[in-house]
């Protein structure tokens, strides 16, 4: 998580929406409505404000990661996804962002 603040901003939602990757964070939730949820995300954006990733947060504890990379082009590139236990699946994109 450390190496996510270090590349850009973090903020925390309520939930996310789509199904295709990378996630939309939706329902921004102040410093306060945190202190006193169970669940929420913990976005990080870069100075674009293009998601880098996120982290579930349950309990106090990550039970999901997702890390995103993109291309040049703005198109996603590539994205890691760490469950709870730690297995890690990764996909990877065209420059068009379709599945390679």
């Amino acid at each position: 998580m450390n190496e996510m603040a270090a590349l850009g901003t973090s903020r925390c939602f309520l939930t996310y929406t789509g199904v295709k990757l990378p996630f939309k964070l939706v329902t921004p939730l102040s410093d306060g409505e945190v202190e006193n949820r169970n669940t929420y995300f913990r976005g990080y954006f870069d100075a674009d404000e293009r998601l880098l990733g996120f982290d579930k947060m349950v309990y106090g504890e990550i039970e999901m990661a997702h890390r995103y990379a993109y291309h040049p082009n703005g198109a996603l590139k590539q994205v890691e996804v760490a469950d709870i236990d730690g297995d890690l699946t990764r996909l990877d994109f065209d420059a068009q962002g379709e599945p390679a």
